[in-house]
Order: C-alpha cells, then structure tokens, then sequence
C-alpha cells in the first residue's frame, strides 16, 4: 500500500496537488493540521483495489558465492550461480563469509562498468498513468455513412423548418390580403355603389363570390346599375357554351353515355334522347345499353322505356361485357349508354371513367348536373366524373331548382358544353335545347327579395373571401 503525503498552506492547495498526482478518484486517509499547513495522507484508488486481491509473491534475488579469478582469458559477462534461500529467520553471515562480499562487490564493479546509464525517473502522475491508449484505424465507410445520415437529418430538418415557414409566411399574406380586400372593396362600394347593387344580384342567383369578384373587378365604370346588370348578363351568356343546333348530334350519330351521380335523373334523360333518335331515325337505328345491376329494378326501368320504342336493351356487368355489346352494336348509328348512379367521392367512379374509355369504341360522355345542387357539390362532381375530358353536360330538374346561378357558374368556370336542359318527368317533352340568354335571365329572375340577404357587412367579407380561379384568366369580357 502506497500512502502519499501532500502539504500545503490551504485545504485548496493540497487537494489540487492531490488531484494532479492521483487523479479524482483518489481516497483520502486524513485531513489535519500540521505546524501552520495542512497534511493530507492519500492513497490510489488502484491500491486500494489492489488490496482486495491476493497478494504476489516477489521473486527472491539472486545471491551469488563468488567469481572466478581473473586470468589472460577475460570473460566480460560474469557468471551467476543461484544461491539457496536463506533460511527463515535470517542469521548474520560469519566471518568467513567476507570473500563472498568481495566476490559480490567485484561482480557489482563489473556491472556497473557494462551497464547503460538509466535515464532519471520521472515521478508518475495522474495523467501519465492514466494515458489513454492508442486508437484503433478509423474505419472510413463508418465514418462516410454516419456523415451521410447526418447530413440527410440535417436537411430533413431544414426542409420541415422551411415548410413550416412558408406555412406562416401563407398565412400570414392571406390574412394581410384579407384585410386589404375588406378595405379595399369599401372604398369601392363607397365610391361606386352600383358595383355592390350588381354583387348582391349575382350572389342572389347563386353564382360564386370568385366569379362574381372577377367579373365586378373587370366591370367598366358606370353610374347606372341597370347598365352594369345589362354588361355583366351579357359576359355571362358569352361565355356560356352551348350547342346550338341538335342535328350536328342527332345526324352524326355515336356511342354516348350518361354518367354522374344517383339521383339525377340519368335513366330518365337517357329515354328521352332515345325518343329523339328515335323519332329522328327510328328504332332499328338506336340501342340501348345499361350497366345499372346493383339498384333494384334499375334496368328494369329502362327495359319499359325500351319497349315503348321498341327498341332493344342490353345489359351489361364489367368492361368485358361492355366491350362484346359495343362490337356487335357497331351498325348501329347511336347508342346510348345508362352507367350506373354513384357518389361523387366513390372511388369506383374512377373504375368506371376506366371502363367507358377503355371500352374499345369512342365512348363521349355527357355528365348529368343536378340544378338543385349546391356550387361546392357541383364542383366535386366534375372534377370526380372529369377523367380525361368529358364531351358535353345537361342540366337535369331545372323545374326543382330555386335559383340557377349555381349550376351556370360551373359550366363556365369549368368550360362546359352544355347540351339539353331537363325539368320534367315526361318523356320526352321534357327536354330542351339549351339557350343561354334564356338561362342567363331565368338566373337573375325574382332575385330582389334573395338578394336583402346580404347586408352591406357581409359583402367585404365575402370579396375577401372569395379566391382567384386561374380558368377565370380565360373569360371573355368583350
């Protein structure tokens, strides 16, 4: 066990001389006073471990009886033999021991004469015993791969803290564009009332504060609100398509289907342009085709308008049938299509666009808009039954609706051909050409008392509200 001693005028002082000789781990024996310093008697922690186990036995040195005389045949390198151990306990050595002293001191000369001189010991310390020891290789794939991961988090984290940025940073122009709207359309309305008498007509017919923003920001300064109504009606009806003559569609013939959701009335439209065709070319020259087999009873329907007109229907279940029914039906000059009702927000309305496109024929479908809808629902059916393009709409229980500004909104926003209007159950009288001017004055018909809805409040607001539709950039105002 190896106490040391440490001295020093301070506590401080010797426990920094403690730590700098035997490391932080040292243990401390005591801790007193002494003639005006402090003595500390401290101990490694490595002896104090050492205690615990078994103590090792040192060899025992080597003694030597003596050397044989210098002769003409020097050996430098003396010969050593091993003396046996002295006995336990060690007796003094007699008298006639004094040549083995000489013989050892003879032998120690010679040692010191051949031996290197030693290098002056440096007293250990904690740092020189706790030296860390030589690092291994460094691998370098290790190294590449942990700096590859770093880098790929670091941008990770770059790329969440930016995105989160450019989100307030949105928000943030939002709120401001906002607030210049509001402030903005009150200075408008104050300096051009008539631009908010046109606002509360439009939204009172029902079409979208966008198109209605649009259309008001665009509108030529006048002080007659009559004239203002009269521009607007007539940017509306101009940019309304319609078709304006039925033997381009009844003469050339083709595959149509009606597609869009349940409820629209797409059995019933698609009997009354069977008699059309029917009355235009007769019945050996249409065929109907249903895929309704899921609703009860639905293509029994059809099979009763069929038989009216005597005309034959062919039901089919998937693409496959389809295709058979479309190649046998191929003398025929127009065949019409009664797809099956489903929600806007089904994903089999995908399979079935699928199926009509890849049906092997040239398949133009008409989308079934209900009137009665409102202009959100409106959109999402459009944008669901769109697929790769659609080749015209009707517009279905006109004669249900209270206002159709809606439905118009879509159709010119969405760039529509809207083809026939339907607002009745008779077959098939209920049907009609569409006429923009018609339809444009139907829409701003007895909008007076809809339009004291809308208080003076409420229009900033919903100018603020109401975004900027890229397909807007494409009405002509003329």
């Amino acid at each position: 066990m190896n106490v040391k001693k440490f001295t020093a005028a301070t506590s401080r002082d010797a426990l920094r001389k403690v730590r700098e000789a035997l490391g932080p781990d040292a243990v401390i024996l005591s801790n007193r006073p002494v003639d005006g310093v402090v003595e500390i008697l401290a101990l490694d922690n490595d002896d104090v471990a050492s205690l615990a186990s078994p103590a090792i036995e040192e060899p025992q040195k080597p003694s030597f009886q003596g050397f044989q005389a210098f002769d003409s045949d020097f050996d430098p390198e003396p010969v050593f033999t091993r003396a046996p151990a002295a006995p336990e306990p060690r007796q003094p050595a007699p008298r006639a021991a004094a040549p083995r002293l000489d013989a050892f001191a003879g032998q120690a000369y010679v040692e010191r004469r051949t031996a290197p001189v030693a290098e002056p010991e440096v007293p250990p310390t904690y740092v020189n015993r706790r030296a860390p020891a030589q690092e291994s290789a460094i691998d370098m794939a290790a190294m590449t791969q942990m700096m590859s991961a770093a880098i790929a988090q670091a941008k990770e984290s770059a790329a969440l803290e930016m995105s989160g940025m450019m989100n307030e940073i949105r928000a943030m122009r939002g709120l401001m564009e906002t607030q210049l709207a509001e402030l903005s359309w009150n200075a408008t309305a104050q300096r051009e009332p008539q631009k908010a008498a046109v606002l509360r007509e439009m939204l009172a017919a029902g079409f979208s504060a966008t198109l209605a923003r649009y259309l008001i920001d665009k509108m030529p300064a006048t002080k007659d609100a009559a004239d203002a109504l009269r521009w607007i009606k007539t940017v509306l009806a101009r940019n309304l398509t319609t078709i304006t003559n039925e033997d381009d569609l009844l003469n050339k013939g083709g595959v149509f289907a009606l597609v869009g959701p349940t409820g629209v009335g797409k059995t019933t439209t698609t009997a009354k342009l069977a008699a059309r065709c029917v009355m235009r070319h007769g019945p050996d020259k249409l065929a109907l085709i249903t895929t309704d087999a899921y609703r009860i009873g639905g293509h029994e329907q059809l099979r009763i308008y069929g038989k009216i007109l005597g005309v034959m229907v062919h039901s089919v279940k998937d693409e496959a049938d389809l295709r058979i029914a479309l190649k046998e039906l191929k003398n025929k000059h127009t065949v019409l299509i009664d797809t099956i009702g489903m929600s806007q927000r089904d994903q089999m309305v995908t399979e079935q666009v699928a199926m009509l496109s890849e049906s092997g024929a040239d398949v133009k479908r008409l989308l079934c808009l209900n009137a009665t809808s409102t202009n959100e629902t409106l959109n999402e059916v459009v944008r669901a039954y769109q697929g790769s393009g659609l080749a015209g709409c009707i517009m279905t229980k006109l004669d249900e609706a209270a206002s159709i500004g809606n439905v118009l909104d879509v159709v010119i926003r969405q760039k529509l051909n809207l083809h026939y209007i339907s607002n009745g159950q008779r077959v098939p009288e209920d049907l009609h050409l569409a006429d923009r001017a018609m339809l444009i004055d139907r829409a701003f018909r007895n909008t007076r008392n809809a339009s004291a809805q809308f208080g003076d409040a409420d229009l900033p607001m919903m100018m603020a509200a109401a975004g900027q539709d890229r397909n807007l950039r494409e009405v002509q105002l003329g």
